[in-house]
């Protein structure tokens, strides 16, 4: 055998061995294959079509949540049906010769704003108010643009807690605080008072929140080291039942119980908000 003989043979060889390997591995995939998918179809895809069917479930409830929203959000049709009514009866006592076209700065915003706010019964109210003394030639100077973006951040019971104060701009609170004979202190309630005893709420315990927030915008403030000069007033709150819990608490806790009387009031121009937005035109 020749020497080109011999290498065309081993090659041969090499050739049918590779085949044979390329064979061999062919079918181990195969059967791995043959074996692995039952699996794959047995464990994989029962769990897959419950994720499946658990979005589907989701997607369902989100669907059925947000479906309240298309009804209440208002179209600019039904916005203008509600505010010709409603701005006709808040300037029925304002001459027909002082009733003016509203800057676009407000009027625009408004609108824009009701598409949101107009199922909210108090909130609308509030945006009929401002527009309305935005029509009046006498108050349109006093209908200030910022009044809406206070607006937009109010919820309904804030809205209804400001009514309190159209007649009275001041009202007492205290601060329940847990001292130690160092002179630091825990506050275990902020802004106590009983301006719930006044108007209706919804939630009366979010009261301090609605207070803050109300501070946060501007329109009431509470000074550091105010208080009313009628001591009387805060009585009612030093000896509420409602503070018993916190009182026994402070005691459990090792520390005396300190109050801190405090003037919660309108701002310059919280004042100046209630008289144009909260307190009604007519």
């Amino acid at each position: 055998m020749n020497y080109f003989s011999y290498v065309s043979l081993h090659k041969k060889k090499n050739q049918m061995s590779e085949e044979h390997g390329v064979s061999s591995v062919k079918s181990v995939v195969e059967i791995v294959g043959s074996v692995v998918k039952p699996l794959y179809e047995d464990a994989v895809q029962p769990a897959a079509k419950q994720i499946g069917r658990t979005l589907e479930t989701v997607t369902k409830s989100v669907n059925i949540a947000l479906m309240p929203i298309k009804v209440l959000v208002w179209g600019y049709e039904q916005i203008e049906y509600w505010l010709t009514s409603r701005l006709a009866d808040k300037l029925r006592n304002v001459p027909d010769e002082r009733i003016v076209s509203p800057p676009p700065i407000i009027a625009g915003p408004i609108i824009e704003a009701l598409r949101y706010a107009g199922y909210d019964e108090q909130l609308r109210e509030l945006y009929a108010n401002l527009l309305a003394s935005a029509m009046d030639r006498d108050t349109v100077s006093q209908a200030h643009p910022g009044y809406v973006e206070i607006l937009k951040n109010l919820c309904s019971d804030e809205a209804l807690l400001l009514t309190v104060y159209i007649r009275e701009s001041v009202h007492p609170a205290i601060n329940i605080k847990g001292t130690t004979n160092d002179g630091k202190y825990v506050l275990y309630q902020r802004f106590f008072n009983h301006l719930s005893n006044k108007v209706t709420l919804n939630n009366p315990s979010l009261i301090p929140a609605y207070l803050d927030n109300l501070i946060r915008l501007g329109i009431l403030e509470a000074p550091a080291h105010a208080e009313l000069s009628n001591e009387a007033l805060y009585e009612p709150l030093e000896i509420d039942p409602a503070i018993e819990p916190y009182l026994a608490q402070i005691v459990d806790n090792g520390k005396e119980v300190e109050f801190e009387r405090l003037v919660i009031r309108l701002t310059i121009f919280g004042a100046q908000f209630v008289r144009q937005v909260v307190r009604e035109k007519a």
